[in-house]
């Protein structure tokens, strides 16, 4: 069996269909129950649910459409409650959970057209090919007197569940047809559909008709603006052209993968973006500073003008002093600027000694790994290219994530991050944050447990306090070793405050770190000295934790372990 990189996109938008037949309960139709219920109903969680709904907040829609089916209901608004704690629960990937919901939906109601729809998409998810066939094929043979706009999603999916059912017949027909339904001018659709057909002829050894479709979609993804489209049209030609022993033009397509894998470029756009603020302020303060000498010479001819004008002495003297009061307020006010401008250089500064001094080393090594890989493959060293590929992801991770955090950093420095406090429900956030680390810790063999309380509302910017998260459970992972444990808890630590605790098993920090980790909360910009070891993530989760009215509190010992805790205000405070 030759190797082929496959490349199937899920289609997972949320939609509702635009037809007028009275079996169908199409978007417009869906608010305007949606408002009725709104408007008439004293369910106040149903009320929440369906706005949360529609503003895309599936965290909250998916809490309070659960608080809503706890109380009494009509029959048409346990539909609605339920068809909108599925979505959201898909959104949230939390498949299982949304099977549930959606099969509580009414099959004789407004919303069946959508709930089998839905089902399909939930049993594809599961891997249950069998059941996702026979959810569409049903939502496929209901009574139309218009198409529906989701049938190109359907064709998709029920194409990509025969490929994995391995009846490619039936997958070349699906995607045939959703194929035939795509706008030439949707050049992304265009591309990932004539992927999916070309890797189903592939598969059946139809070269003829598969390779010009890699090659169709090749050309047209090196036109497009999607890198991950630009990098899985290149892994798939590298595979066609190593499958047909063309090995140079293989390679050369690797090397193209690995480039568009590469997120290096995130260094040059950050330095070009700082450059350019840093010119911009220059700029703006040379304009404001030449204003202001202007000011001051026109003043100055303002004055003798008194001067040769007045008769009297008193009259001078008081204009004089008048005069060097206004002349002390503006070179004030010239100083704090130029106090601003030396901190927003020295922020600059900071940040290209963190490009320069962390980015020096992964760099350095990311071409090792490629000019390794390179040789593997020009040697046939198979085997070996495999871990040589992981060590330079992982690698290339692990820059993204610095850069990120550079990122973040410049954007909090300069007053661009948006932050916004609003009341939320912690646990939903500590579960996404948690989820995105549960791969990494079962390759690593790492327990990560969770313990989080559903009742807890704090006021936070939901955004500033996933980006501390992420960088404390990496950190948490990072330093854990293999078989060690991580343990993330909530609960209320005060009327004032509730906590996110994480405890890790890992190699613990030393007293000196320790007492320098601590100092950041007071530390300033001006003050940083990276040779003692200040680290970059851990500074910035200090600032946002700050900026939200928390505290981060760090407790560690050497060889035991981390633990570390996140106050936030509570919603009542």
């Amino acid at each position: 069996m030759r190797s082929i990189f496959i490349v199937f996109l899920f289609i997972i938008k949320t939609s509702f269909s635009q037809a007028q037949d009275y079996k169908i309960f199409d978007i417009n139709n869906f608010h305007k129950q949606g408002n009725v219920f709104y408007e008439s109903s004293s369910n106040e969680p149903l009320k929440k649910a369906f706005f949360f709904f529609k503003e895309r907040e599936y965290d909250s829609s998916y809490t309070y459409s659960g608080k809503a089916l706890l109380l009494s209901l009509s029959n048409k608004e346990k539909d609605f409650m339920n068809y909108i704690q599925g979505s959201s629960a898909i959104r949230k990937k939390l498949f299982k959970k949304a099977l549930l919901s959606i099969n509580s939906v009414s099959k004789e109601g407004s919303l069946e057209y959508l709930k089998y729809h839905k089902l399909g998409r939930i049993f594809l998810s599961l891997k249950d090919y069998n059941k996702a066939i026979e959810n569409y094929s049903y939502w496929d043979g209901l009574d139309l007197s218009i198409r529906s706009p989701l049938e190109k999603i359907a064709f998709h999916n029920l194409g990509l569940s025969y490929v994995h059912k391995k009846e490619y017949s039936k997958a070349k027909e699906y995607f045939s047809k959703e194929l035939s339904l795509i706008e030439q001018k949707d050049t992304a659709a265009v591309i990932r559909a004539k992927m999916d057909l070309a890797n189903v002829y592939y598969n059946q050894y139809l070269d003829d008709e598969a390779i010009p479709l890699f090659k169709e979609a090749y050309d047209l993804a090196k036109l497009y603006s999607d890198l991950e489209l630009k990098q899985n049209a290149s892994e798939n030609m590298a595979y066609v052209e190593k499958n047909r022993k063309r090995y140079k033009e293989s390679v050369n397509h690797f090397i193209e993968t690995i480039k568009w894998k590469d997120s290096i470029w995130n260094r040059d756009k950050i330095w070009e973006l700082t450059e350019k603020d840093k010119q911009l302020a220059v700029a703006q303060k040379q304009q404001e500073i030449a204003l202001q000498d202007e000011q001051l010479k026109r003043q100055a001819v303002v004055q003798k003008s008194l001067v040769i004008g007045t008769s009297g002495l008193l009259v001078f003297l008081g204009f004089l002093g008048y005069f060097y009061r206004e002349l002390r307020s503006k070179n004030r006010f010239i100083t704090q600027q130029k106090e601003e401008l030396n901190v927003a250089n020295k922020t600059k500064d900071y940040l290209f000694s963190v490009v320069s001094h962390d980015l020096r080393s992964p760099i350095n090594t990311i071409k090792r790994q490629h000019e390794k890989l390179k040789r593997q493959l020009k040697n046939k060293e198979y085997d070996a290219v495999s871990e040589t590929t992981n060590n330079a992801i992982a690698l290339t991770e692990s820059t993204s994530h610095l850069l990120n955090n550079v990122l973040h950093w410049s954007l909090e420095q300069n007053n661009q991050l948006s932050f916004k406090a609003e009341e939320y429900p912690l646990k939903p956030l500590v579960e996404q944050a948690v989820y995105n680390f549960e791969e990494i810790a079962e390759a690593k063999n790492i327990a990560l447990t969770t313990k989080l309380e559903a009742t807890i509302l704090v006021k936070a910017d939901k955004e500033s306090l996933k980006i501390v998260l992420r960088n404390l459970l990496d950190n948490a992972l990072k330093y854990t070793g293999e078989n060690g444990e991580i343990a993330i808890k909530t609960y209320n630590d005060s009327e004032e405050f509730s906590t996110i605790e994480i405890k890790d098993t890992g190699f613990g920090i030393s007293e000196e770190k320790l007492a320098k980790i601590k100092g950041l909360e007071d530390l300033s910009i001006d003050k940083i000295n990276r040779s003692e070891g200040v680290g970059l993530g851990m500074l910035l989760c200090q600032t946002l934790i700050k900026k939200n009215n928390g505290k981060l509190l760090i407790d560690s010992e050497l060889e035991v372990g981390t633990t570390i805790r996140i106050l936030l205000p509570n919603a009542s405070a």
